[in-house]
């Protein structure tokens, strides 16, 4: 497949600044992103996967060597006719759908109505990054897994651990749904135009229960936390009920209210904001 900057040229487009487009152009990546979203669940390959993002078909081509079919969304619509016209054939056999949309305002439940196993995955704009990782928690279709690129710092924090630097809000909302792994770094260079920074190849499994769900006290539990980071959870929480309630969290949860909200794993927040629902419904 032609390179981004020859596909550009040939259609007579630029890249749009103010779509955030870095488009990946390094085959060897795109095949191994692909590969990851591919891979076959349970012995099956995936029956649909969504695909954010498509840009002008870098992971498309791959994707479609594995799934039974793929819905591709891309939001500019000077892109649409070059990926559609690239990829004719696919579309006239049915196994590839090209929406134009906005990725964050699409109704992706209504997508993966398809064949399944059903997954999700894309290259995203770092702009939107967080709504998109947000609407991918609150999706209740039963995803396989989702496969996203994005940058480096992002996944560092998607994939943290507690206590360390990374660990922040957006890893406990992330991890109390999905497990994470960061599969690997892709350098700027494997882009065009080139990016200021790396990125990464992060992979989100769905738990099979929840840790978590992400009710009103689940966010204000961790949302507190993490609001000042240098706070102490004493003072942290101390907005959230009386401070009877917080001797009693730090009581039945052996949780020391003298340390930081980046010590907790996403097990004793949700154990947490189980307190607080019950404190406050009594």
């Amino acid at each position: 497949m032609p390179s981004p900057k020859e596909l550009l040229q040939r259609f007579g487009l630029t890249p749009k600044y103010s779509f955030g487009q870095n488009f990946l152009s390094d085959a060897g990546t795109a095949e191994r992103i692909a590969g990851l979203s591919i891979a076959p669940v349970a012995g099956q390959r995936p029956g649909t996967v969504l695909e954010l993002g498509a840009g002008l078909g870098a992971l498309t081509t791959h994707l479609l060597a594995g799934a039974e079919r793929v819905i591709a969304v891309e939001r500019d619509r000077d892109l649409v006719p070059a990926l559609s016209e690239i990829h004719a054939d696919e579309i006239a056999a049915g196994r590839l759908i090209v929406r134009e949309a906005d990725a964050k305002a699409i109704d992706w439940e209504a997508e993966f109505t398809g064949p399944g196993p059903l997954v999700l995955c894309g290259n995203l704009p770092y702009q939107i990054t967080g709504p998109l990782l947000e609407k991918t928690c609150g999706l209740h279709a039963p995803i396989a897994r989702a496969v996203f690129l994005v940058q480096k710092e992002v996944a560092d924090r998607l994939a943290a651990t507690p206590g360390s630097d990374s660990y922040g809000a957006l890893t406990v909302f992330v991890q109390a749904r999905f497990a994470v792994k960061r599969a690997f770094v892709v350098g700027s260079g494997s882009f065009y135009p080139a990016p200021r920074v790396s990125s990464a190849v992060v992979v989100l499994v769905p738990h099979v229960e929840r840790v978590s769900e992400e009710t009103p006290a689940f966010r204000r539990v961790v949302h507190a936390a993490f609001h000042a980071r240098r706070k102490t959870l004493r003072n942290a929480w101390k907005g959230l009920a009386s401070a009877d309630w917080l001797e009693r969290v730090s009581s039945e949860l052996g949780v020391s209210l003298d340390a930081r909200g980046e010590t907790l794993d996403v097990a004793t927040f949700a154990a947490v904001a189980r307190l607080l629902e019950n404190h406050e419904a009594a």
